[in-house]
């Protein structure tokens, strides 16, 4: 019925058939036809750009961006394809299908391209160069070097994912530096996506932690232990690690992390990480409370800052201050304050104020003067916080500080006030409305030189993506234009009606072969249980066949005890192989009884030829494998009965299951008997003429379940490895997926 249905198909289906043999010749005969073709590098295989492709007489046309083209002709015709780049090439047209068409570079051209190239690189470098030098200075200016550096780099270029790679990491350390985390982070991450590197991904967290990402960052630290890293590089994830911790408030964890940090940064001698890392242990444990062991950890960090730099020591005195006030220790507090004043006064005099002392802007006189005050003003020295309230409204007014001029002067009023002077509190804060009036302006104006600052940079960025996407802009709009050209070139009755003429065919022939497909496949499987059937019948009364032999030769020698031992042991294996006789495969551990049944059997027989080892690897779970019965029983008796039993010595037989990986096991039969070639040697003529029916039936039976079981068993049989006598055999077992 279904060929009947078939050829009717077909016969429905030739009219049209003709239809379109006859149009294609008729195209084809016909004088002008529209040819299609290529020119590219021969090197490459790129596409080359405005090649003129000319019909002599004819008229010419040039090559597109991807170094196609399309022009009229017909046969016989000879194009003249032209380029400085390379040499004038001519080609006749034989039939109408494309042409593609490969060029050698032209030397003259190829070193002008090196030439070229090294500019590139040099203008690349220099971008680069520049950039990193006006980090600190102007970020606008910076990023346009990046910009600059970023067209230079070729889709040929194979050092282009490094060069990207670069150019990203010093853009976000530009964002990152000027205070856009989430700028700086997605830059890393494009770094890292053109070339990984730890540095790199170190600072990809840091940026993390600075938008207060918490887990994000903590979740890149700890991928970053799964890394080599060196000492410094771990002391920074440690302390990355505490911070986020820190951020999360987990104070026991971000304890642990920074005592890991403190360790190697004191075991490499890294002072500045030293002192960093007490400050912040001392300021974890004294939010829990144990306020001894955070003054040691603070101590301990001035002390060693006090051997360093003035800038060093001012900033720890500072910090350990702040410590000391959280707790009301106000004269220490005091104490190190003062000194702390008389390390900013030394630095100013070697700095002679041409720059800012330090991002931190608790290091100014003015800062350290009011902090000052308010400790005398906790303690109700009332005199002495007026005096350093002066100091410190002077010092910021002649620094502009508004900020701590307004703090500065509100605190002085309601240190009059709490002194009964009234009349002087009332100027102080008279003199406070005026500050805030003038802090509300600056403000203001810093608000909007923030907002043109963040648009500056969104506008960079936005330049430097649309730089990377305008290849593949410019590559689609060229696709989508051809596309739509052969689109429109296609626009007749006769093409519509053969293009569903052929999808409908497509349809029935993929219907077609797929119920083939299936009918074969079921017939495919049901051979395959068939042969199986028929191997397993084929393997029982020859295994039977070589066990009576055995029995035959212990009677032969009147050895009937012997014998009637040997048949009690052969029953019990019988019985064991009758009852899985239908399985295709039985449980691992079932196979391993039956074998180490038949081999003691046959030791039984040829105790003074040979030695046996079971091994079993305890690691495996033999529970999870299935094996075909009786698989490795002809192995062990070709082993015993064509390479053991010939040895004039006593032999070994060692029968090894060991496991591989997870999914599968290694079983290896190595004997050292005489060997594969010495045994072939020794057969009479009647064997040579006779194949193994064990082995033979073996392999189809591996063969067969492999195709149904999707490659479960591989065997290989070899000589062992130490080029010693004897034969190895080895097979991989698979588990059930």
């Amino acid at each position: 019925m279904k060929k009947i249905s078939l050829m009717m198909i077909c016969l429905w289906l030739l009219p049209a058939l003709v239809l379109g043999q006859e149009d294609t010749r008729s195209r084809t005969t016909s004088k002008s036809m529209s040819i299609k073709g290529s020119v590219k590098e021969q090197s490459t295989r790129k596409g080359i750009k405005d090649v003129e492709v000319t019909i002599l007489g004819k008229g010419t046309v040039k090559t597109d961006v991807f170094g196609d083209f399309r022009i009229e002709a017909k046969v016989g015709d000879e194009l003249v394809i032209s380029h400085d780049d390379f040499a004038t090439v001519r080609y006749t047209i034989k039939d109408g299908q494309r042409i593609d068409i490969e060029v050698k570079d032209n030397p003259i051209q190829s070193k002008s391209k090196s030439i070229s190239k090294q500019k590139r690189e040099v203008t690349y470098r220099d971008n680069l160069n520049a950039a990193k030098k006006e980090l600190k200075k102007d970020a606008s200016t910076s990023i346009g070097y990046i910009t600059n550096a970023l067209e230079t780099i070729r889709d040929d270029d194979p050092a282009g994912a490094s060069k990207k790679a670069e150019l990203f990491e010093t853009l976000a350390d530009i964002y990152n530096f000027w205070k856009q985390p989430d700028l700086a982070e997605s830059n890393y991450l494009i770094s890292l996506k053109n070339k990984y590197n730890t540095d790199v991904k170190i600072k990809l967290a840091s940026a993390q932690l600075e938008s207060k990402n918490y887990q994000a960052a903590l979740n890149t630290f700890k991928e970053l232990l799964k890394s080599r890293l060196s000492s410094n590089q771990k002391i920074l994830v440690y302390e990355g690690i505490g911070d986020s911790y820190v951020g999360l408030q987990n104070t026991i964890e971000a304890i642990t992390s920074y005592n890991k940090a403190l360790a190697l940064s004191q075991r490499k001698k890294n002072d500045t990480k030293v002192i960093g890392l007490n400050s912040k242990l001392a300021g974890l444990l004294q939010q829990q409370g144990n306020i001894i062991d955070a003054e040691e950890y603070l101590d301990n960090s001035v002390q060693l800052a006090q051997q360093k730099d003035k800038k060093t020591s001012a900033r720890q005195r500072s910090v350990a201050a702040d410590f000391y006030n959280k707790s009301s220790s106000y004269d220490k507090e005091i104490q190190l304050r003062k000194e702390a004043l008389e390390d900013i006064k030394d630095i100013k005099v070697v700095k002679d104020s041409v720059q800012p002392l330090d991002d931190d802007n608790a290091l100014t006189p003015q800062v350290q003067n009011y902090k000052i005050a308010n400790a005398f003003a906790a303690q109700e020295k009332y005199d002495e916080a007026i005096t350093y309230l002066d100091e410190s409204i002077k010092e910021a007014a002649s620094k502009n500080d508004l900020i701590v001029q307004k703090d500065a002067t509100r605190k002085l009023g309601e240190v009059y006030r709490e002194k009964g002077e009234l009349e002087k509190a009332s100027d102080a804060f008279k003199e406070y409305e005026v500050i805030i009036d003038k802090l509300y302006v600056q403000k203001d104006q810093q608000i909007s030189q923030a907002a043109r600052f963040s648009r500056e940079l969104a506008q960079r960025a936005n330049r430097i993506t649309t730089l990377e996407k305008d290849r593949e802009l410019n590559e689609t709009r060229y696709k989508l234009a051809f596309a739509s050209q052969e689109l429109v070139n296609q626009q007749s009755l006769r093409q519509q009606i053969i293009i569903y003429f052929l999808i409908g065919l497509t349809v029935l022939l993929l219907l077609a072969a797929y119920l083939m497909y299936r009918n074969m496949k079921q017939q495919r499987y049901a051979n395959n249980l068939l042969a199986l059937k028929s191997l397993r019948s084929q393997m029982n009364p020859h295994f039977i066949f070589n066990a009576l032999n055995s029995v035959n030769t212990f009677i032969a020698t009147s050895d009937e005890r012997t014998a009637n031992r040997y048949l009690t042991d052969f029953s019990i294996l019988m019985r064991s192989v009758l009852e899985n006789s239908e399985e295709d495969f039985i449980p691992l551990e079932k196979e391993i009884e039956l074998l180490q049944v038949y081999v003691q059997l046959e030791h039984f027989r040829f105790q003074d030829k040979f030695d046996y080892t079971i091994d079993v690897d305890p690691e495996i779970n033999i529970d999870q494998y299935m094996i075909p019965p009786m698989l490795l029983q002809p192995y062990v008796e070709n082993a015993v009965w064509h390479g053991l039993r010939y040895k004039t010595e006593k032999g070994m037989l060692s029968i090894k299951f060991q496991e591989i990986n997870s999914d599968s096991i290694e079983i290896t039969i190595v004997d050292d008997g005489i060997g594969r070639k010495k045994s072939k040697e020794l057969k009479t003529s009647n064997q040579k003429r006779q194949k193994s029916k064990g082995m033979g039936n073996i392999k189809k039976r591996i063969a067969i379940l492999n195709k149904m079981y999707k490659d479960k068993v591989d065997v290989l049989v070899s000589d062992p490895e130490n080029n010693a006598e004897g034969t190895q055999v080895k097979l991989i077992l698979k588990k059930e997926i």
